[in-house]
């Protein structure tokens, strides 16, 4: 019987080309070769060896450093802005032009004839104050470690907040030029903007008759912190190591602050109701006290201080008051009657200085003038006004 016979083997090269001839082959090489394509070349690896690197690489690594560099400096900021120790330096840039809003403080003349009680406020200018107003309410926050989440709670548009932010902003002020014992560069500029803010600001408030309970809050809370600070004595003021420090010429800034503010009605009449009340005051205590006691001759420039604001407000402002829509009658008698009783009680230290007599005479001679008209129209009661003429 035969042998059965096998089936006959295929060669090594058809097996091969069996196998290229694949579908599953053909994806693997046709990847193998894209994958290759996609690996750096030789000259790249090398570059890379010897610690150079393509334009885009380079490009992202100093991104990513400068990236680094801007968040430690952010950082940094942070922790001195909760420090309290940035001080002016995060002021903002002013312009080097000069501010002419101290000139002539001392000087008794009537407001150029343009002034009108009208204050406008560039645009420009009223978004940068805000926004240095609202950076110093919060660094003021931050140094008495309050809670600043009520700081995002803060509305561009309502005018009573404003209000009262470029209040305290300018007590700030005030405060600033008292500490370092005179007025830095920025000072004239910053106070220039804050009064006409607050001018401008109340005269739409109270254009519109709405909040006049609160507004008179805010205005007798700046009327009394700036008396505060006018009034000063050695106690407020503070001593070095040569003695007494001499705020003069700190006093006299706040002063004219205030014959600013009294270009409005509604603060300068307020203005004058303070000032007399303290008059008054400071008489009883200078009446009681020793001329040799360290604060006398504090009291006694307050006095004078007190007395030429009165006059200012008076000489610059009474005739544009009078004639003003919402002239209150019933503040204007208040004040009135006040001044009359701090010439009373000042007559009581004609002995220790006749000089006070002198000059609230004055002031009460050129207020008869003024409010002559006044009297008539029925403005003021004429048993008040034959006082006067006493």
């Amino acid at each position: 019987m035969a042998p059965a016979s096998r089936p006959p083997t295929a060669t090594p090269l058809a097996a091969s080309s069996s196998r290229i001839d694949s579908p599953s082959l053909k994806a693997a090489l046709a990847m193998a070769l894209i994958h290759y394509k996609r690996l750096p070349s030789t000259t790249a690896a090398a570059a890379a060896a010897a610690g150079t690197s393509s334009p885009p690489l380079i490009h992202w690594k100093r991104k990513a450093k400068e990236r680094k560099r801007e968040i430690l400096r952010l950082r940094e900021e942070l922790k001195l802005l909760q420090d309290g120790v940035r001080g002016e330096a995060m002021e903002p840039p002013l312009a080097s032009c000069r501010c002419h809003f101290f000139d002539g403080c001392s000087d008794l003349q009537p407001p150029p004839p343009t002034g009108g009680g009208e204050h406008w406020v560039d645009e420009v200018l009223r978004r940068r104050f805000l926004r240095l107003a609202r950076w110093k309410e919060k660094r003021r926050r931050l140094d008495r470690s309050l809670p600043v989440t009520s700081l995002m709670e803060f509305n561009s548009e309502d005018e009573i907040q404003q209000l009262s932010l470029s209040t305290d902003f300018l007590v700030e002020l005030s405060d600033g030029i008292f500490a370092k014992k005179e007025s830095c560069s920025t000072f004239a500029t910053f106070s220039h903007q804050a009064v006409d803010f607050i001018l401008s600001l109340l005269k739409n408030i109270l254009s519109s008759k709405r909040e006049n309970e609160l507004v008179e809050e805010i205005i007798d809370g700046l009327v009394t912190r700036l008396m505060k600070r006018m009034c000063t004595i050695p106690e407020n003021a503070g001593t070095s190591d040569s003695g007494p420090v001499d705020c003069s010429d700190a006093q006299f800034n706040v002063q004219h602050l205030f014959r600013k503010l009294g270009n409005e009605e509604f603060i300068g009449q307020r203005i004058i109701l303070a000032v007399s009340q303290k008059i008054s005051n400071v008489s009883e205590s200078l009446l009681l006290l020793d001329p040799f006691d360290d604060s006398f001759p504090d009291m006694h420039g307050n006095m004078f201080i007190m007395i030429q604001l009165i006059e200012f407000l008076i000489s610059d402002y009474m005739k544009i008051w009078l004639c003003c829509e919402q002239f209150d009658k019933k503040i204007f008698e208040e004040w009135v009657r006040s001044i009359l009783k701090a010439r009373k009680d000042l007559e009581v230290l004609e002995n220790i200085n006749g000089l006070y007599v002198v000059y609230i005479e004055r002031v009460v001679g050129r207020l008869a003038r003024e409010v002559a008209p006044a009297a008539h129209q029925g403005k003021l009661d004429l048993d008040v006004f034959s006082k006067l003429l006493c």
